[in-house]
């Protein structure tokens, strides 16, 4: 290898910089415990166990399928305007009155942990 010392200072700002945008583990499983949580107390009854829309309480037009690679295909900024702010002409109210922003984050973290 010509620049070993080159080699070595890039392989170092690479793992650096991965763990510098990467949240702790700790924080992680925090946010997703507590989006797991409020999923199952505000959301599946309407969304399902799995978010695929077959809750107790059906509606017409019928709730997401929030595994469906419609939702997924969608910027997490527009999933969290639609649980912040409902969805018009919809069953999905706004959450913003009960939720407080990271906790709406934290349930759309949980979200995109549902099996597809």
């Amino acid at each position: 290898m010509k620049y070993p010392s080159l080699y070595v200072l890039c392989v170092l700002t690479t793992a650096y910089c991965l763990m510098a945008s990467t949240p702790s583990l700790a924080a992680n499983e925090r946010n997703l415990v507590r989006g797991k949580k409020l999923y199952e107390k505000y959301c599946l009854a309407c969304h399902g166990p799995q978010g695929r829309g077959d809750g107790a309480v059906q509606f017409d037009p019928p709730v997401a399928d929030l595994t469906s690679s419609d939702v997924l295909l969608k910027p997490d900024s527009r999933l969290l305007k639609s649980i912040h702010e409902g969805r018009p002409n919809t069953a999905m109210d706004a959450w913003k009155s009960r939720l407080s922003d990271e906790a709406i984050r934290d349930v759309l973290a949980y979200l995109l942990t549902l099996p597809r």
